[in-house]
């Protein structure tokens, strides 16, 4: 599985940013997938994940009520959309994919990992 994120960029505090994933290869054999952020200096910390059916999203606290993760199975796409976002928000995001987990919330439960975009958010 090859995942390209795209849609990062740079944006003040309380606007919003759309980020993409697209997902090339033995794409049937997902079970999730899910986003990623890490700061500078930082360990890479959960976001957001769904199920690739779609039918559940799970996100971390910090996230809750801002980010809302999306998934296109006809375009093999996830979607992470962010409102409301923070200078605390800014890192680099990457999107991960699981073969061996529905509900896969830490970093050793994905196998497959994109190669980033960065997210900047200026006070």
């Amino acid at each position: 599985v090859q995942l390209q994120a795209s849609g990062g960029g740079l944006v003040q505090a309380g606007g919003s940013l759309r980020l993409s994933c697209a997902a090339s290869g033995r794409t049937s054999s997902r079970a999730a997938m899910g986003w990623f952020r890490q700061a500078p200096g930082k360990e890479r910390e959960f976001v957001a994940g769904i199920t690739w059916s779609g039918a559940t999203t799970y996100y971390a606290d910090f996230v809750k009520g801002r980010f809302t993760m999306s998934s296109d199975n006809a375009k093999n796409t996830v979607d992470l959309q962010m409102n409301s976002l923070k200078p605390g928000d800014t890192a680099v995001y990457y999107c991960a994919a699981s073969i061996r987990t529905y509900y896969a919330q830490s970093l050793a439960d994905y196998d497959y990992w994109g190669q980033g975009t960065q997210v900047t958010v200026s006070s």
